[in-house]
Protein backbone atom coordinates (compact mmCIF):
# COMPACT_ATOMS: atom_id res chain seq x y z
CA UNK A 1 0.00 0.00 0.00
CA UNK A 2 1.73 3.15 -0.94
CA UNK A 3 0.87 6.46 0.58
CA UNK A 4 1.61 8.66 -2.76
CA UNK A 5 1.97 7.69 -6.34
CA UNK A 6 2.65 9.75 -8.92
CA UNK A 7 2.11 9.29 -12.72
CA UNK A 8 4.24 11.50 -14.78
CA UNK A 9 8.27 12.16 -14.42
CA UNK A 10 8.72 15.65 -16.56
CA UNK A 11 8.77 19.08 -13.64
CA UNK A 12 5.75 18.46 -12.09
CA UNK A 13 6.06 15.00 -11.30
CA UNK A 14 9.38 15.24 -10.16
CA UNK A 15 8.77 18.32 -7.91
CA UNK A 16 6.14 16.48 -6.31
CA UNK A 17 8.55 13.72 -5.62
CA UNK A 18 10.71 15.93 -4.25
CA UNK A 19 8.33 17.70 -1.67
CA UNK A 20 6.61 14.31 -1.23
CA UNK A 21 9.92 12.40 -0.13
CA UNK A 22 11.03 15.06 2.22
CA UNK A 23 7.50 14.72 3.71
CA UNK A 24 8.42 11.11 4.61
CA UNK A 25 5.44 9.47 2.26
CA UNK A 26 8.12 7.86 0.07
CA UNK A 27 6.65 8.17 -2.82
CA UNK A 28 6.64 5.81 -6.01
CA UNK A 29 6.88 7.87 -9.48
CA UNK A 30 5.74 6.12 -12.58
CA UNK A 31 7.93 7.61 -15.25
CA UNK A 32 6.13 6.57 -18.72
CA UNK A 33 7.19 6.34 -22.12
CA UNK A 34 8.00 9.94 -22.65
CA UNK A 35 9.97 9.95 -19.27
CA UNK A 36 10.72 13.97 -18.89
CA UNK A 37 7.77 15.23 -20.18
CA UNK A 38 8.11 18.38 -22.71
CA UNK A 39 11.81 19.92 -21.07
CA UNK A 40 13.50 15.88 -22.57
CA UNK A 41 12.54 17.10 -25.76
CA UNK A 42 13.85 20.84 -25.71
CA UNK A 43 17.92 21.83 -25.90
CA UNK A 44 18.82 24.81 -24.43
CA UNK A 45 16.31 26.18 -21.37
CA UNK A 46 16.77 29.84 -20.50
CA UNK A 47 14.14 30.84 -18.13
CA UNK A 48 14.49 28.49 -15.44
CA UNK A 49 15.47 30.35 -12.55
CA UNK A 50 18.73 29.41 -10.93
CA UNK A 51 20.56 28.99 -14.25
CA UNK A 52 22.01 32.34 -15.27
CA UNK A 53 23.86 30.69 -18.71
CA UNK A 54 20.59 28.21 -19.44
CA UNK A 55 20.62 24.99 -19.02
CA UNK A 56 19.98 21.89 -21.06
CA UNK A 57 16.76 20.30 -20.88
CA UNK A 58 17.11 17.13 -20.46
CA UNK A 59 19.71 18.27 -17.81
CA UNK A 60 18.00 20.10 -15.86
CA UNK A 61 15.21 17.15 -15.53
CA UNK A 62 18.01 14.64 -14.56
CA UNK A 63 19.15 16.80 -11.89
CA UNK A 64 15.43 16.95 -10.63
CA UNK A 65 15.54 13.30 -10.50
CA UNK A 66 18.84 12.99 -8.86
CA UNK A 67 17.30 15.40 -6.13
CA UNK A 68 14.13 13.12 -6.07
CA UNK A 69 15.76 9.76 -6.01
CA UNK A 70 18.35 11.51 -3.01
CA UNK A 71 15.59 11.97 -0.73
CA UNK A 72 14.01 8.54 -1.44
CA UNK A 73 11.73 8.33 -4.23
CA UNK A 74 11.13 5.11 -5.95
CA UNK A 75 11.25 5.20 -9.61
CA UNK A 76 9.33 2.74 -11.85
CA UNK A 77 9.48 2.61 -15.60
CA UNK A 78 5.95 1.74 -17.94
CA UNK A 79 2.88 3.35 -18.91
CA UNK A 80 -0.56 3.33 -16.60
CA UNK A 81 -2.85 1.51 -18.45
CA UNK A 82 -5.65 1.85 -16.49
CA UNK A 83 -6.80 3.58 -12.75
CA UNK A 84 -9.79 2.63 -11.10
CA UNK A 85 -10.70 5.80 -8.49
CA UNK A 86 -14.35 4.71 -7.71
CA UNK A 87 -12.72 3.50 -4.28
CA UNK A 88 -10.35 3.82 -1.77
CA UNK A 89 -7.42 2.80 -2.00
CA UNK A 90 -7.18 3.54 -5.37
CA UNK A 91 -5.47 0.99 -7.83
CA UNK A 92 -3.56 1.30 -11.12
CA UNK A 93 -2.79 -0.98 -13.02
CA UNK A 94 1.12 -1.06 -14.92
CA UNK A 95 1.58 -4.19 -17.20
CA UNK A 96 0.58 -7.46 -15.01
CA UNK A 97 0.85 -5.34 -11.75
CA UNK A 98 -1.57 -3.53 -9.93
CA UNK A 99 -0.38 -0.97 -7.35
CA UNK A 100 -2.66 0.31 -4.89
CA UNK A 101 -1.96 3.92 -3.17
CA UNK A 102 -3.57 6.44 -0.87
CA UNK A 103 -3.58 9.33 -2.74
CA UNK A 104 -2.49 9.75 -6.73
CA UNK A 105 -0.81 12.91 -8.47
CA UNK A 106 -1.12 13.18 -11.91
CA UNK A 107 1.46 14.86 -13.43
CA UNK A 108 1.24 13.39 -17.04
CA UNK A 109 1.41 16.67 -18.97
CA UNK A 110 0.15 17.12 -22.50
CA UNK A 111 1.81 16.64 -25.89
CA UNK A 112 1.90 19.52 -28.61
CA UNK A 113 0.46 18.18 -31.68
CA UNK A 114 3.03 17.65 -34.60
CA UNK A 115 2.70 17.77 -38.27
CA UNK A 116 3.84 14.17 -38.30
CA UNK A 117 6.61 13.98 -40.33
CA UNK A 118 10.09 12.41 -40.13
CA UNK A 119 11.99 15.48 -40.29
CA UNK A 120 9.87 17.36 -37.64
CA UNK A 121 11.24 14.92 -35.37
CA UNK A 122 14.90 14.51 -35.94
CA UNK A 123 14.92 18.65 -36.06
CA UNK A 124 12.79 18.81 -32.67
CA UNK A 125 15.08 21.74 -30.84
CA UNK A 126 17.18 22.12 -33.71
CA UNK A 127 15.70 24.74 -35.19
CA UNK A 128 11.46 23.74 -34.76
CA UNK A 129 9.93 24.13 -31.58
CA UNK A 130 6.50 23.59 -30.46
CA UNK A 131 6.72 26.58 -27.56
CA UNK A 132 7.35 30.40 -28.30
CA UNK A 133 8.13 31.70 -25.13
CA UNK A 134 10.38 28.57 -24.25
CA UNK A 135 12.40 29.20 -27.69
CA UNK A 136 11.71 32.42 -29.05
CA UNK A 137 15.26 34.14 -27.51
CA UNK A 138 16.78 32.06 -30.29
CA UNK A 139 15.34 33.18 -33.04
CA UNK A 140 16.61 37.71 -32.61
CA UNK A 141 16.97 39.04 -36.44
CA UNK A 142 15.70 35.16 -38.18
CA UNK A 143 13.06 35.11 -40.50
CA UNK A 144 10.55 31.99 -39.46
CA UNK A 145 7.39 30.01 -40.29
CA UNK A 146 4.40 29.28 -37.78
CA UNK A 147 1.94 26.20 -39.04
CA UNK A 148 -1.69 26.48 -38.20
CA UNK A 149 -4.15 28.73 -37.86
CA UNK A 150 -5.86 28.86 -34.80
CA UNK A 151 -5.83 31.01 -31.61
CA UNK A 152 -2.38 28.17 -30.47
CA UNK A 153 -0.96 29.46 -33.81
CA UNK A 154 -2.11 33.23 -33.45
CA UNK A 155 -0.90 34.02 -29.84
CA UNK A 156 2.89 32.07 -30.91
CA UNK A 157 2.93 34.23 -33.82
CA UNK A 158 2.20 37.32 -32.24
CA UNK A 159 5.13 36.67 -29.62
CA UNK A 160 7.25 35.40 -31.99
CA UNK A 161 7.23 39.13 -33.64
CA UNK A 162 9.14 40.20 -30.30
CA UNK A 163 12.01 38.68 -31.95
CA UNK A 164 11.70 37.28 -35.28
CA UNK A 165 12.35 39.32 -38.38
CA UNK A 166 9.67 38.31 -39.92
CA UNK A 167 6.71 35.32 -38.84
CA UNK A 168 5.15 33.55 -41.69
CA UNK A 169 2.17 32.20 -40.86
CA UNK A 170 0.85 29.05 -42.99
CA UNK A 171 -2.62 27.43 -43.16
CA UNK A 172 -3.92 24.92 -44.95
CA UNK A 173 -6.86 27.37 -45.31
CA UNK A 174 -7.85 30.57 -46.75
CA UNK A 175 -8.96 32.03 -43.40
CA UNK A 176 -7.68 31.84 -40.10
CA UNK A 177 -9.73 29.93 -36.91
CA UNK A 178 -8.37 32.31 -34.31
CA UNK A 179 -11.00 34.21 -32.50
CA UNK A 180 -11.46 37.64 -34.44
CA UNK A 181 -9.63 39.56 -32.22
CA UNK A 182 -6.38 37.77 -32.80
CA UNK A 183 -6.55 37.99 -35.89
CA UNK A 184 -6.96 41.59 -35.89
CA UNK A 185 -3.66 41.21 -34.31
CA UNK A 186 -1.82 39.31 -36.60
CA UNK A 187 -3.10 41.07 -39.57
CA UNK A 188 -2.33 45.04 -38.00
CA UNK A 189 1.51 43.69 -37.09
CA UNK A 190 4.21 44.41 -40.54
CA UNK A 191 6.39 41.26 -39.47
CA UNK A 192 3.53 38.93 -39.81
CA UNK A 193 2.90 37.35 -43.79
CA UNK A 194 0.01 34.60 -44.24
CA UNK A 195 0.91 31.80 -46.91
CA UNK A 196 -2.70 30.63 -46.93
CA UNK A 197 -4.28 27.31 -48.64
CA UNK A 198 -0.63 25.62 -47.98
CA UNK A 199 0.60 22.56 -45.94
CA UNK A 200 3.87 22.14 -45.24
CA UNK A 201 5.41 18.71 -46.82
CA UNK A 202 9.02 18.34 -45.34
CA UNK A 203 11.27 20.68 -43.61
CA UNK A 204 14.92 21.05 -44.22
CA UNK A 205 17.58 20.35 -44.05
CA UNK A 206 18.15 17.46 -41.13
CA UNK A 207 21.38 16.47 -42.80
CA UNK A 208 22.66 20.10 -42.22
CA UNK A 209 21.28 19.61 -38.47
CA UNK A 210 19.24 22.66 -38.51
CA UNK A 211 16.31 24.89 -40.23
CA UNK A 212 16.85 25.81 -44.34
CA UNK A 213 13.30 26.19 -44.81
CA UNK A 214 10.01 23.99 -45.07
CA UNK A 215 8.36 22.75 -48.60
CA UNK A 216 4.92 23.64 -49.22
CA UNK A 217 2.26 21.95 -50.95
CA UNK A 218 -0.74 24.43 -52.48
CA UNK A 219 -3.57 22.02 -51.45
CA UNK A 220 -5.80 23.09 -54.15
CA UNK A 221 -3.22 23.33 -57.40
CA UNK A 222 -0.73 20.89 -55.75
CA UNK A 223 2.18 22.93 -56.77
CA UNK A 224 4.82 22.35 -54.67
CA UNK A 225 7.44 25.04 -53.63
CA UNK A 226 10.45 26.02 -50.73
CA UNK A 227 9.85 28.62 -48.66
CA UNK A 228 13.36 29.77 -46.75
CA UNK A 229 12.99 29.74 -43.07
CA UNK A 230 15.57 29.69 -39.84
CA UNK A 231 12.87 28.13 -37.27
CA UNK A 232 9.52 26.58 -37.88
CA UNK A 233 6.88 26.66 -34.67
CA UNK A 234 4.02 24.16 -34.74
CA UNK A 235 1.28 26.04 -33.70
CA UNK A 236 -1.62 23.23 -34.10
CA UNK A 237 -2.48 22.72 -30.07
CA UNK A 238 -1.72 20.62 -27.44
CA UNK A 239 -3.55 17.39 -26.33
CA UNK A 240 -3.51 17.03 -22.36
CA UNK A 241 -2.41 13.37 -21.90
CA UNK A 242 -5.79 12.72 -19.62
CA UNK A 243 -7.29 9.59 -21.30
CA UNK A 244 -7.12 7.49 -18.81
CA UNK A 245 -8.96 9.61 -16.47
CA UNK A 246 -11.97 10.36 -18.92
CA UNK A 247 -15.50 9.51 -17.10
CA UNK A 248 -13.64 9.46 -13.68
CA UNK A 249 -12.40 13.17 -13.44
CA UNK A 250 -13.70 16.38 -13.90
CA UNK A 251 -12.26 17.88 -17.33
CA UNK A 252 -13.09 20.86 -19.68
CA UNK A 253 -14.16 20.61 -22.98
CA UNK A 254 -10.14 19.77 -24.32
CA UNK A 255 -9.63 17.23 -22.07
CA UNK A 256 -7.59 19.06 -19.19
CA UNK A 257 -7.93 17.85 -15.85
CA UNK A 258 -10.18 20.71 -13.44
CA UNK A 259 -8.65 21.99 -10.35
CA UNK A 260 -9.41 23.99 -7.51
CA UNK A 261 -8.61 25.28 -4.16
CA UNK A 262 -4.59 24.54 -5.35
CA UNK A 263 -4.26 20.97 -6.70
CA UNK A 264 -7.60 19.25 -6.14
CA UNK A 265 -9.62 17.09 -8.73
CA UNK A 266 -13.10 16.00 -8.34
CA UNK A 267 -12.24 12.98 -6.11
CA UNK A 268 -10.76 13.40 -3.23
CA UNK A 269 -7.22 12.45 -2.47
CA UNK A 270 -6.23 12.75 -5.70
CA UNK A 271 -4.33 15.82 -7.41
CA UNK A 272 -3.21 17.18 -10.66
CA UNK A 273 -0.08 19.40 -11.47
CA UNK A 274 1.13 20.33 -14.80
CA UNK A 275 0.60 20.15 -18.28
CA UNK A 276 -2.58 17.84 -17.41
CA UNK A 277 -4.60 20.71 -15.74
CA UNK A 278 -2.83 23.85 -17.27
CA UNK A 279 -4.10 24.76 -21.10
CA UNK A 280 -2.47 28.44 -20.36
CA UNK A 281 1.31 28.82 -19.21
CA UNK A 282 2.80 25.65 -19.85
CA UNK A 283 5.89 26.96 -17.98
CA UNK A 284 8.78 24.68 -16.98
CA UNK A 285 8.11 27.01 -13.74
CA UNK A 286 4.39 26.70 -12.88
CA UNK A 287 4.45 22.56 -13.77
CA UNK A 288 7.32 22.64 -10.67
CA UNK A 289 5.37 25.21 -8.70
CA UNK A 290 1.94 23.12 -9.29
CA UNK A 291 4.21 19.74 -8.43
CA UNK A 292 4.76 21.59 -5.11
CA UNK A 293 1.14 22.25 -4.45
CA UNK A 294 -0.07 18.81 -5.61
CA UNK A 295 2.11 17.28 -2.90
CA UNK A 296 1.52 19.25 -0.08
CA UNK A 297 -2.20 19.15 -0.89
CA UNK A 298 -1.34 15.49 -0.49
CA UNK A 299 0.71 15.23 2.59
CA UNK A 300 -2.63 17.47 4.03
CA UNK A 301 -4.91 14.88 2.70
CA UNK A 302 -3.34 11.85 4.53
CA UNK A 303 -2.49 14.06 7.84
CA UNK A 304 -6.35 14.42 8.06
CA UNK A 305 -7.03 10.74 7.61
CA UNK A 306 -9.70 11.73 5.33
Amino acid sequence: MRNVVIIGSGCAGLTAAIYAARANLQPLLIRGIEAGGQLSLTTLVENYPGFPKGVQGPELIEMMREQAAEFGTEFKEGNVTRVDLSKRPFALELGDETIETRTLIIASGASAKMLGLESERKLLGHGVSTCATCDGYFFRGKPIVVVGGGDTAAEESLFLTRYASEVSVIHRRDQLRASKIMQHRMKRNEKIKFIWNSAVTDILDHEKGHVTGVRLRDVKTGEERFHPSEGVFIGIGHSPNSHLFQGQLDMDELGYLKTWSGSKTSVPGVFAAGDVQDRVYRQAVTAAGSGCMAAIDAERFLEAGE
